[in-house]
């Protein structure tokens, strides 16, 4: 994936051609970077599993497999020159990418749904780490569904549009909702005219990213000498769950942003309020897991048998 991203950055500036607007490799390069990104994430974290390996093993590779499919579509398309997305023509090219996602777009989302139903079952780590992997990894599924949701909501009228050939295409859906063709951001070319369902879809889709770096920053901070009561695990776990909960809140309200055909760069006053909302009840949260008392933010006392209130009975038991 990442080579295909560079390869693609190369062609983003060697290569002429443009569709909508953005160059025909603008695309291949962001799935190679997004893919790639989420997949080093896969593979760190399935071996981290102490329940069900082989089954993650299994869903892993499966997951690989589809991602494979489904960026060398996107990249496949672009080499031609035309739409990968929503294209309805019948060319050899057109019915090439629409047989690939038929069959690779399903397993990205039953792989990822397995892993996280494996990470509900299990501990991958201390608390902290095990909050973080459990909702990232269930906002990466949610944003998949909530694509799939989106996609079909928006564009359901075909339109045509011509292609980097000129050849008339026959689009069925669009990322756009309101304006299925608004007007793109730099470099992420998300809607500035309408909403968009790519930006709740990539919210969610690094949510397990942003998650690890909260967690790995709680680590560090644990070790200074003036922040000693973060070495409680159930400390570090509540805030990454107030941070969890936050997070989840930003990628709810966008995606009914995007639903409403409201462009992300232009939020009326529901969505700010909504937005306000979050803010507020994120860092009410934090403050209230941050001004527990000492006693209560410690971690209970060991006992031999690692239970409290039993007491140890004979060797070995």
């Amino acid at each position: 994936m990442f080579a295909l991203a560079a390869f693609a950055a190369v062609a983003v500036f060697a290569d002429d051609r443009r569709l909508l607007g953005e160059p025909v490799w603008a695309k291949p390069m962001k799935f190679g970077v997004a893919m790639g990104v989420y997949s080093l994430t896969l593979a760190w974290l399935l071996p981290r599993l102490t329940k069900g390996r082989r089954t993650g093993w299994w869903f892993g590779t499966l997951f690989a497999v589809a991602g494979v499919l489904d960026v060398g579509a996107v990249a496949w398309a672009a080499a031609h020159g035309t739409f990968s997305h929503f294209n309805r023509n019948t060319d050899d090219v057109a019915r090439t990418v629409q047989t690939i996602f038929s069959f690779g777009i399903m397993p990205l989302l039953v792989a990822t749904l397995v892993i996280a139903i494996l990470l509900l079952v299990q501990r991958t780590g201390d608390p902290a780490l095990t909050r973080a992997l459990r909702a990232g990894i269930g906002l990466a599924f949610a944003s998949m569904v909530v694509a799939l949701w989106l996609s079909t909501a928006s564009g359901k009228q075909p339109r045509t549009e011509v292609d980097a050939n000129g050849t008339v295409v026959s689009l069925g859906g669009a990322h756009g909702i309101g304006d299925p063709d608004g007007h793109g951001m730099a470099l992420t070319n998300w809607s500035t005219t309408g909403g968009d369902l790519r930006v709740p879809h990539f919210v969610g889709l690094h949510a397990i990213q942003v998650l690890l770096a909260v967690t790995a920053a709680l680590s560090l901070l644990a070790k200074r000498g003036d922040r000693a009561w973060l070495r409680g695990e159930r400390a570090r776990a509540r805030l990454v769950g107030v941070a969890a909960a936050g997070y989840a809140g930003v990628f709810v309200v966008l995606s009914w942003q995007a639903w409403r055909g409201q462009s992300v760069l232009h939020p009326d006053t529901a969505t700010l309020a909504a937005f306000a909302a979050v803010a507020v009840l994120t860092v009410l949260g934090a403050a209230i897991v941050v001004g527990r008392p000492p006693s209560a933010r410690s971690e209970p006392a060991a006992h031999p048998t690692g239970r409290p209130g039993l007491a140890r009975t004979g060797p070995g038991r």
